[in-house]
């Protein structure tokens, strides 16, 4: 070694070069704590999607409706489904596990969360599971009855705005008015049992 080095060695060993701050346990990380959103007994219980979020769950739904038509268009070369796949496709789509989903509060509000809605705060918690899959798939089978296969899939032929703004937008539609908590029609509500 050489003297230099033994010199400046010798001197950190006696003196101290505060590489005890760098080298020991490391800092302290600072922790969030982000709770999860306080759900009502409505939202906890109730068999049906809360009015506050259908508008995201319709969107939600409008979105697989799209994923599982477009990927099955893709296997036949993106030529129009027969009836009879198209059918199968709604019926898998609405008949999916919806796990995915849940629901965020974000500056107090609560949103539903999940793939084809807004991202949402990194930060926060997602409840998931419970009711809401169910919720979900019922929500759909409603929509699929009652706007009916063939025009769904019309639409979903249109573009992806043309299946939101049939199920979504409109008078009837869970998200009309620009409303994100827009009263449900009552035949929705009712397909929904």
């Amino acid at each position: 070694m050489g003297p230099a080095l033994v010199a400046w060695l010798a001197l950190s060993l006696l003196g101290g070069t505060g590489a005890e701050e760098t080298c020991g346990d490391p800092p302290a990380a600072r922790s969030h704590s982000v709770p999860a959103p306080q759900l009502s007994p409505e939202e906890q219980l109730s068999p049906h999607m809360p009015e506050s979020l259908r508008c995201d769950a319709c969107r939600a739904i409008a979105f697989q409706i799209e994923e599982q038509l477009s990927r099955a268009e893709g296997k036949v070369g993106r030529k129009a489904l027969k009836e009879s796949d198209y059918m199968e496709v709604l019926e898998r789509s609405c008949s999916q596990g919806w796990e995915s989903y849940g629901v965020q509060e974000l500056d107090g509000q609560k949103r539903l969360a999940g793939p084809g809605l807004p991202s949402q705060e990194p930060m926060s918690v997602m409840v998931s599971g419970g009711p809401w899959p169910s919720r979900l798939s019922k929500m759909c089978h409603g929509y699929v009855g009652e706007q009916g296969e063939a025009q769904i899939y019309e639409s979903h032929r249109r573009g992806p705005a043309a299946l939101r703004e049939l199920l979504c937008h409109g008078d009837k539609g869970p998200c009309g008015g620009g409303k994100a908590g827009a009263p449900a029609s009552p035949k929705a509500l009712q397909n929904e049992l």
